[in-house]
């Protein structure tokens, strides 16, 4: 009992997760605890809350740079009308834009507020639904090239150009890719159940096999200008074959990326049974890739050769 009859509030100075109360650990990334995440008492009151991020238009604006520059190479190569260089130093100003803008984009929603421990800005919701959206989008790069592909399909087939698609490497990387696909899948059912020792093993399968993947499908390109001759400038079917594929290589890239900083992430204990959003979020990116390339071989690789 104090002499005035008034009795101060008890102050609580530990860091809050989010605006249910709940606590991160240190060190813990607070984007990654569950559905009360993004909801803070003030968040709609602090303009720093208010999470308007400029790297996602210079993705966009890369990988415009990087597709027109595969343009106007293909354009040049064919009608010598634009000097094939302008087109290579376009694609390479766009592919470093693109890699900016996807690395500041990963480090302002994943890696940042770990470091920091920063409120988070958005819910585990509203990372997934995003996600969903750009995967969406995506849909519509690879249809236009396979638009393409099937434009040509429906023309003079089959190709002169043609080289011998089928063989052991397509159905090996066809494997480890759905193997892949699988091991990750797992990997977040194990953290789901708090087995940690068998997430951390699967999450490591997962990123070794996609580099084995990315390897044999360069070992692939290899074979096929050596050996065969045949390359993105060899007539249509060229241009068709290697877009598609090499799209498709450097969306693998991008996941492997992704895998990568989520084993760096998961070592240092970053990740539990509540604090998945990474997991979830990288899982549907991987498995998107998955389903575009069993598409792509049986649409490419088995179609063409019918």
């Amino acid at each position: 009992m104090d002499s005035g009859g008034h009795t101060d509030p008890p102050t609580d100075n530990t860091a809050r997760a989010d605006g249910s109360g709940h606590h991160v650990p240190d060190g813990q990334a607070p984007e990654e605890y569950g559905d009360h995440r993004g909801h803070g008492d003030h968040e709609h009151d602090d303009p720093e809350h208010d999470h308007r991020s400029r790297w996602p238009f210079i993705a966009a604006a890369g990988a415009a740079a990087l597709y027109s520059g595969f343009a106007l190479f293909i354009f040049g190569a064919e009608t010598e009308l634009v000097p094939r260089p302008i087109g290579i130093a376009l694609a390479v100003v766009g592919a470093a834009a693109l890699l900016a803008g996807i690395g500041g984009w990963l480090n302002q929603a994943f890696l940042a507020p770990a470091r920091e421990r920063q409120e988070p800005h958005k819910s585990r919701g509203s990372y997934i639904s995003t996600t969903m959206l750009f995967l969406t989008t995506d849909v519509s790069t690879f249809g236009g090239l396979f638009i393409y592909y099937f434009f040509i399909r429906v023309g003079t087939w089959p190709a002169a150009e043609l080289p011998p698609l089928l063989g052991s490497l397509v159905v090996i990387n066809t494997a480890l890719l759905v193997t892949s696909s699988i091991t990750l899948h797992y990997a977040h059912e194990s953290l789901g159940h708090g087995n940690r020792r068998r997430f951390l093993t699967l999450l490591c399968a997962t990123l070794a096999l996609g580099i084995v993947f990315l390897a044999g499908q360069a070992y692939e390109y290899y074979e096929f200008i050596t050996a065969e001759g045949f390359s993105l400038t060899s007539g249509i079917f060229g241009s068709a074959f290697f877009g598609l594929t090499g799209l498709h290589g450097f969306h693998v890239a991008l996941g492997i990326g992704g895998i990568a900083i989520l084993c760096w992430r998961a070592l240092r204990g970053y990740y539990g049974p509540d604090r998945d959003t990474s997991i979830a979020t990288v899982s549907l990116y991987w498995h998107f890739v998955d389903a575009v390339w069993l598409f792509l071989v049986v649409v490419l690789y088995v179609g063409a050769s019918i």
